[in-house]
């Protein structure tokens, strides 16, 4: 698929060509809207809603490479608007709460939590909501660092940082500081392996 000629003709009006550039990500917008509303219905309309201004602002669309990440960034906009007219969004910046002291758990028993219950929603749900915004935009969904700046309208190093910080929030609550040596011991990292390790 060729997405700036795609582009290019949906941007002449065929219609045919938009719905093929949206198609082929279809799975992507979904879980992205889905992400955001958290359910079914308020995704499916949020993306519909995301189509219309597709079509409607297609033509204004400068670099035809960047389809789908700009594409991506309206929808992620019109979750956040959706949110805010149903009071479920609260901005970020009102967002800021204390973060949560993982350092009991996994300093206490890095084992007391199964499997199940170390799931990748529960974890992210323990980060502070700036990072764990950029680590689901980045991992989850698979979005370009520039992508995510334009959708959180902060510069790329700040969500390069927010990133980084994140993975090293997670690292901790699982108990990533530590190695098996190769007789299958756990042992702590010394600074020596952390030195090469980053």
């Amino acid at each position: 698929m060729n997405i700036s000629r795609l582009v290019r003709a949906a941007q002449r009006g065929n219609k045919e060509a938009l719905l093929e550039l949206i198609l082929a990500e279809q799975d992507a917008y979904y879980r992205l809207a889905y992400s955001y509303m958290g359910n079914e219905h308020d995704a499916m309309d949020v993306m519909e809603d995301m189509i219309v201004t597709l079509y409607e602002k297609v033509v204004q669309l400068q670099k035809r490479e960047s389809f789908y990440s700009w594409s991506k960034t309206i929808l992620v906009n019109r979750c956040k608007t959706v949110l805010r007219q149903q009071n479920r969004f609260v901005p970020l910046a009102a967002e800021e709460a204390p973060e949560p002291a993982m350092e009991a758990w996994t300093e206490a028993n890095p084992y007391s939590y199964t499997e199940s219950e170390a799931d990748l929603s529960v974890l992210l749900a323990r980060l502070n909501p700036r990072q764990r915004e950029a680590i689901e935009l980045r991992y989850v969904h698979d979005l370009p660092y520039q992508a995510i700046a334009d959708i959180t309208e902060a510069p790329v190093g700040t969500i390069k940082s927010r990133i980084s910080q994140g993975l090293q929030k997670l690292k901790a609550m699982i108990g990533g500081d530590r190695y098996e040596n190769d007789r299958g011991e756990i042992t702590e990292p010394s600074a020596d392996h952390d030195a090469v390790r980053t």
